[in-house]
């Protein structure tokens, strides 16, 4: 039986900067336009806290029962090692949707936005077929295609659009930016794993465009993240600070070009982090440019 410490390390929680990175940058969109609500960001917080948790028991799962963590470089897994039960596991993942689906509820209704019960409704059914069922798609290749498009695109929009009811320039930019550095994770993962996922017939998009590609894809991807920036500069000069991930990424982008195996994990925690630390400067620009307009303002109003 799985103790408590092996249960946490099977949610994988350095993985949880994906989950937070979105709120934070669509939290900085609402805010940047006076709309920003501090319990509705809270609750979306916990909808992508429980998700991204509960994908990773789903994916300990699923892959446990096909054999495909067998060898498999990282860390612990739940099933694949033997420590805990598959049924314990899955319920574990079932478990966490639910938390996240009521959570997601509450934001719902609080926001009047009746309609997000579908894209909750999807994510849940998506989280669980990247793995799991008899046709998971992460092993068709179109993974990546689920991370963008939850990690980045529902997550951030949708943090944004249940405070402010609209979307800006700001929020599609973080929503992109975040999908993209997502989908560079995934891939320097899938990377590291092309060897047993080969063996065990499991598709990513790393095995079909094999290693020389997948790594161009991570650096393309990485730096198509930053390069976002420069259409923020207009509105606000502050979006610079985003260059300052020019040399982490940088770092990373060596390591995944010139390493593998296990000297790739690492990699996974710095993506985590570039994301993180994204959204993070995305709202601190946000943030100093809102105290420029005040002075701006108290200027003209003083006529100093």
């Amino acid at each position: 039986m799985a103790t408590a410490a092996q249960w946490i390390e099977g949610a994988r929680l350095r993985t949880l900067p994906l989950a937070v990175a979105p709120i934070i940058a669509g939290s900085a969109a609402a805010y940047e336009i006076n709309e920003f609500k501090p319990l509705y960001a809270f609750l979306a917080f916990l909808v992508a806290f429980f998700l991204q948790v509960g994908v990773n028991y789903a994916n300990d799962y699923s892959d446990g029962i096909k054999g495909t963590d067998e060898d498999r470089v990282g860390p612990l897994r739940l099933v694949g090692s033997g420590v805990a039960s598959p049924r314990s596991v899955k319920y574990a993942a079932f478990g966490c949707f639910g938390l996240a689906m009521l959570a997601g509820l509450a934001l719902v209704a609080l926001a009047n936005q009746w309609w997000f019960l579908a894209i909750g409704a999807s994510s849940v059914f998506a989280a669980w077929g990247y793995t799991g069922g008899k046709h998971p798609y992460g092993y068709m290749g179109l993974g990546d295609v689920f991370v963008f498009v939850y990690f980045g695109l529902v997550a951030t929009l949708g943090t944004l659009y249940t405070q402010a009811h609209t979307l800006t320039l700001l929020g599609w930019v973080g929503a992109i930016g975040i999908g993209l550095i997502s989908c560079a994770l995934l891939m320097a993962n899938n990377v590291r794993d092309i060897p047993t996922d080969i063996e065990a017939g499991k598709l990513t998009m790393a095995v079909r465009l094999g290693e020389r590609w997948s790594r161009i894809t991570y650096i393309v991807e990485m730096a198509l993240a930053l390069g976002l920036g420069v259409l923020l500069l207009d509105e606000n000069p502050w979006f610079l600070l985003i260059f300052l991930l020019v040399g982490p990424t940088i770092h990373s982008c060596v390591t995944v070009w010139t390493r593998g195996g296990r000297e790739l994990i690492p990699v996974l925690k710095q993506a985590g982090i570039v994301a993180l630390v994204y959204s993070v400067i995305l709202a601190l620009a946000v943030w100093l440019g809102s105290l420029d307009i005040i002075s701006h303002e108290v200027q003209v109003f003083t006529g100093y």
